[in-house]
C-alpha cells in the first residue's frame, strides 16, 4: 500500500550557518555601528539583542535573507514577545519549531479528509503518515498541502509504493 510522511524538520546546520552570516553583516553595516546588537544560536532557538525595535526588525530581516539563501523556511522560529533589556534595547527569544504539533496534525488531517479522495491519515507522534491505494491520490494530498498556509514548513518523505 503506497503511503508518505508529512514531517517539519529544520537543519540546525544550515541554521547555524545563517545565524553566522547575518551576526557578520550586522558586524559590518552602518547602521549598527556604536549599538549592542547580539544574534546568539542557542540549544533550542535563538536570542536576539537589538539597540532598539527598529534595529530588532531590520535584525529579523537580515536573518530571514540568510535562512532563505540556505533554503531553510522562516516558519520555523517561534518569536515570543519582545522584552525590555538594559540601556533601552529589545530583547526576543524564537523557538525553533520542530515536529507537528497535535493540533496541527489534526488540522493536517482535516484538509486531507475535505480533499474526499481515497486516502487515509493517521498522526503518529510528530508526524503524519498518508497511505492510499493509487499514488496519483498521493500526489494530489501533496499538492493540496503544499497550496495551503499552515504556519509551519512541511516536508513530504518516504513515499513507499
Amino acid at each position: 500500500m503506497p503511503s508518505f510522511d508529512i514531517v517539519s524538520k529544520v537543519d540546525f546546520q544550515e541554521v547555524d550557518n545563517a545565524v553566522n552570516q547575518a551576526v557578520k553583516e550586522i558586524a559590518q553595516r552602518f547602521d549598527f555601528k556604536g549599538t549592542t546588537n547580539e544574534v546568539e544560536l542557542e540549544k533550542d532557538g535563538l536570542k536576539i539583542l537589538a539597540a532598539d525595535e527598529y534595529k530588532l526588525q531590520a535584525i529579523k530581516d537580515i536573518l530571514i535573507g540568510k535562512l532563505v539563501r540556505r533554503n531553510v523556511s522562516p516558519k520555523c522560529f517561534d518569536y515570543g514577545k519582545e522584552e525590555p533589556a538594559s540601556g533601552g534595547a529589545v530583547r526576543v527569544r524564537a523557538a525553533i519549531v520542530q515536529g507537528i504539533s497535535k493540533e496541527k496534525g489534526k488540522e493536517i488531517v482535516k484538509l486531507i479528509k475535505e480533499t474526499k479522495l481515497k486516502v487515509q491519515a493517521q498522526i503518529m507522534e510528530d508526524q503524519v503518515r498518508v497511505t492510499g491505494k493509487k499514488i496519483d491520490d498521493l500526489q494530489e494530498v501533496i499538492q493540496t498541502l503544499k497550496g495551503k498556509d499552515l504556519g509551519i514548513e512541511l516536508q513530504f518523505e518516504n513515499m513507499r509504493s
